[in-house]
Order: C-alpha cells, then sequence, then structure tokens
C-alpha cells in the first residue's frame, strides 16, 4: 500500500469536467429570458400586447384630456390637439400643465394617436383612436372595422 501525504503548495484538484451550480443557473436564466421574449412573438401574444398597450395610452391620455377641460372649460381644439396636453396653447386661461409627465406617446404600432375635438363619435366631447395594422380602431369609444 502507497500513502501520499499532501504539502501545503499541492492544491487539491477539482474534477474539471462537471459545472458550478451558479453555471447552470445563468444558462437557466439566459434560456428564461429568451422564451420569454421569443415565444409571444411566436403564440400571436405579441400583437395582444399592442392592443392592450393602445388602450393603456388612450385612457391615460383621457385622464390628462379630462383634467385639461376641468381647468380650461373645454377640451383642446384646433392645431393644438394633444400637444395642448403639454404646452399651453394661447387661448386656455386656466391652463395648469403640463397633464403628462412625458412626451405624447406614438401608439404601440409607432403611428400618432388620432385626436378630433370635436368627436365625430363624441360630438359633446372628442375621438382619440390608434388604428392597428390590420384595420382594426382602438378608440375612447368602441372597436370596429374601418
Amino acid at each position: 500500500m502507497r500513502i501520499t501525504y499532501r504539502t501545503a503548495k499541492a492544491p487539491a484538484r477539482r474534477a474539471q469536467g462537471a459545472f458550478t451550480l451558479v453555471e447552470l443557473l445563468l444558462v437557466m436564466t439566459i434560456l428564461a429570458i429568451l422564451a420569454g421574449i421569443v415565444l409571444p412573438k411566436l403564440s400571436g401574444r405579441g400583437e395582444e400586447a399592442r392592443v392592450a398597450a393602445a388602450k393603456t395610452q388612450i385612457s391615460t391620455l383621457g385622464t390628462a384630456l379630462g383634467a385639461y377641460e376641468v381647468d380650461n372649460g373645454n377640451y383642446p381644439r384646433g392645431q393644438s390637439g394633444l400637444q395642448a396636453l403639454m404646452v399651453k396653447p394661447r387661448d386656455a386661461m386656466n391652463w395648469h400643465g403640463p397633464y403628462m409627465e412625458k412626451e405624447i406617446p406614438l401608439d404601440p404600432w409607432q403611428h400618432p394617436y388620432v385626436y378630433q375635438c370635436p368627436g365625430r363619435h363624441n360630438p359633446s366631447g372628442y375621438d382619440l383612436y390608434a388604428t392597428g395594422p390590420d384595420g382594426t380602431v382602438y378608440g375612447n369609444w368602441t372597436e370596429k372595422q374601418r
């Protein structure tokens, strides 16, 4: 029988063929992130997310327009449109804006929201809508095909 002694200078050897727990967790995390990006696009959920984002942004813009109307007695009209939420129009006497924390967003399809006052669907108020790539209109009234 042969006995070997380790000296303080000789480090213990680690098996080189195995992965550490941290390496495995890192790979699993990267795979989960990639799946979270790719799977919604493959399953069509990306478009559902854009529709939900459009409805949320229309609601947020509607809240800001409501605050503008309370302060000024009417909704923005004419060329100023949604920009009246950010920059005081000449005819706004009690403007207490800006009414949005950030710039007016583009819709999820990267087009400006369409704002009309008075509205065709809401004659006593305004129409605010976005049109999806398939022609579906998402507005502050109801969805319908154009």
